[in-house]
């Protein structure tokens, strides 16, 4: 399947909490829920405008995947860049029609040929350990594994802790 990423747009708030009440059940098996009032229609279009506003500043870019259609697939994000450091940190999704097809892959490494021409050094990033197919993802985009945090916490009846990724960007 054909996909591209496209900068997060203010046109885009309700076709994207569409997409995020469609898989909210799908998303929080894999990662910690975000909450009920994140799915109320004025605190999402208020929180999409801070993240516009996030994005404008460069300290985060939010991505949405989509098809030669224009739907939504999923989202990828690079936020808390930090300026001095020039690290950010990862955050992907894909809709769970959308799994298994390679798209959280290839939308991850158009990411990262994006992020090159940025002023970004490093990625960092997160998974539970339970979440396989993410860690797979990550590690297949260059990604090294760089530990798995001593604490564990419960999440829909089981014991998880985080895994932890990082992956330099060398500038062209």
């Amino acid at each position: 399947m054909n996909i591209f990423i496209e900068k997060l747009r203010a046109s885009d708030a309700e076709d994207l909490l569409n997409f995020e009440l469609e898989n909210r059940t799908f998303f929080e098996e894999m990662v910690p829920t975000r909450g009920d009032e994140y799915y109320n229609p004025e605190y999402f279009k208020k929180r999409h405008e801070t993240l516009l506003e996030e994005q404008v500043k460069g300290s985060s870019y939010f991505y949405l995947i989509k098809d030669k259609d224009s739907s939504i697939l999923g989202r990828i994000n690079l936020v808390d860049i930090d300026e001095s450091d020039k690290i950010g940190y990862l955050g992907y999704r894909v809709g769970q029609a959308y799994t298994g097809k390679g798209i959280a892959n290839k939308a991850l490494k158009i990411l990262v040929d994006t992020i090159t021409n940025e002023d970004v050094k490093q990625i960092k990033a997160k998974t539970t350990t339970n979440n396989l197919a993410s860690q797979r993802i990550l590690e297949k985009n260059g990604f090294e594994r760089i530990g798995i945090s001593s604490e564990a916490f419960e999440m829909n009846g089981q014991r998880l802790s985080f895994v932890y990724y990082a992956l330099n960007i060398s500038s062209s």
